[in-house]
């Protein structure tokens, strides 16, 4: 399967909170789209890796995403060397994704500025020929994607673009909801998480309008590049 997009996120509910809205709108314009976890989140303070395997499994329907895969490094202690980097490359030559989504490339959570380059470092290498890879027994084909994007997540990094996702923030909220046993419930009998409080919740929605209000529409989710951005022509920004 060739999709258009593929987004990865170091633990399950990443690519919900970083870049869901965006996902939404690309979806409704006819894109496809997948999205690889690099680990199960066993190491989360709330819920377990199972429960997560769950929530993550219903945060995809809700999306509606064409593949949901899951590569079961170690939350926490995975690495950026050949081997993780293999794992990735295999995951971009099998559906040659033309854009690919990653963390932000600095964050709170050590996993995320990790996962970043893991996945930018392999976007690179699975263009090389002198790699070899093989899925199901069969080699595949060298693939490199057109352009690397990072989402923001816990810290407030200035992006480079910003994503109109006016019409897209209640599902996007939806989606990060599937994951009950992450966020604020105040019936919860869980230890409490950076991200379990009200506050967190809330901030989603006041990021996303907050960008939004500083581009000129309601809601917007924003991106750093590694490269310059090209446009055809001057009527093109906005």
């Amino acid at each position: 399967m060739k999709l258009d997009i593929l987004a990865f996120g170091a633990h399950p509910d990443d690519v919900e909170l970083g870049c869901s809205g965006t996902i939404l709108k690309e979806i409704s314009l006819g894109k496809t789209v997948g999205i690889i976890d690099l680990t199960r989140g066993e190491l989360g303070t709330r819920g377990s890796a199972d429960i997560r395997d769950q929530e993550a499994n219903a945060a995809a329907k809700i999306l509606g995403v064409s593949v949901r895969e899951n590569l079961n490094m170690r939350d926490g202690f995975f690495v950026n060397d050949e081997k993780h980097q293999l794992e990735i490359i295999k995951m971009i030559r099998k559906y040659q994704p033309e854009i690919v989504l990653c963390n932000a490339i600095e964050d709170r959570h050590i996993d995320h500025g990790k996962g970043s380059k893991l996945v930018s470092d392999a976007s690179f290498l699975s263009g090389l020929m002198k790699i070899e890879t093989a899925l199901d027994g069969e080699i595949q084909k060298p693939w490199r994607p057109k352009v690397v994007y990072h989402y923001i997540q816990w810290k407030n990094i200035e992006p480079d673009f910003v994503v109109d996702i006016t019409g897209f923030t209640d599902k996007k909220i939806e989606s990060i909801l599937a994951y009950r046993s992450q966020f604020y419930d105040p019936n919860s009998k869980e230890p409490e998480s950076p991200i379990s409080s009200k506050n967190f919740l809330e901030s989603l929605n006041y990021r996303s309008r907050d960008l939004g209000r500083l581009t000129g529409v309601e809601h917007a989710e924003g991106f750093t590049v590694e490269r310059y951005l090209a446009v055809n022509s001057l009527g093109d920004l906005k």
